[in-house]
């Protein structure tokens, strides 16, 4: 019997530097990868014909509670949910059994640190008219907002990041928060819903201008 034209590819995938990175992208056209990311464990990526998954360079994921100090729930998960979907995390960033799910966008900036379990996602999932609710297909545009999280972000383990929600350059989200609207840049929210506890330092101009080492 032939596949649905739509139907889903899930695999679990792990990869290891440049050389295994490059034959998966062969492999899995919905998947790039930049140089030196690795997957320690099996990472589940699932994705329909046309939609993306981008993965930066140097980002590590973690899917087994060896690679985690707090250890995981299960491995990270990369869907996407539409043709039109797709999910881009940038450079130099760690997951740990993270839920990544997107029917438009997710986008993760780059050197963001997500602590064990944290789910993002930019969807509702099911309808908001209770008729038919259980067997409609899921209306995407209108359950649907792209979901952005700025560079150098810190989430903590088991916080949620829902729909349409866009977190600012350098913020942290505490532990377990349900994070439902915006987050500024430099802040620092909890709880549930998550709320506004205090903003960090501004940075120095010494700092600022700094030369990378």
């Amino acid at each position: 019997m032939a596949r649905p034209r739509l139907a889903v590819r899930l695999r679990n995938i792990a990869w290891r530097g440049s050389t295994l990175v490059r034959g998966w992208q062969l492999r899995w056209n919905c998947t790039a990868v930049g140089e030196g990311s690795s997957s320690l464990g099996r990472t589940i990526v699932a994705a329909p014909p046309g939609a993306t998954i981008t993965i930066g360079s140097r980002t590590h994921i973690a899917n087994i509670s060896e690679g985690t100090a707090l250890g995981i729930s299960h491995p990270t998960v990369l869907r996407c949910l539409t043709p039109e979907a797709r999910i881009v995390i940038g450079d130099d960033c760690g997951l740990s059994g993270t839920s990544v799910c997107a029917a438009i966008e997710v986008r993760i900036g780059n050197r963001c640190l997500f602590g064990a379990d944290v789910m993002v996602f930019d969807t509702d999932f099911h309808n908001h008219p209770p008729e038919g609710r259980r067997y409609a297909p899921p209306d995407w545009p209108n359950i649907s907002r792209p979901t952005i999280i700025g560079d150098d972000v810190f989430v903590g383990t088991r916080a949620i990041i829902t729909k349409g929600v866009t977190i600012g350059d350098g913020a942290i989200v505490a532990a377990g928060s349900v994070v439902v609207g915006d987050v500024p840049a430099r802040s620092i929210v909890g709880g549930n819903p998550a709320r506004l506890l205090r903003m960090l330092d501004p940075v120095s101009s010494e700092t600022r201008h700094a030369p990378a080492d």
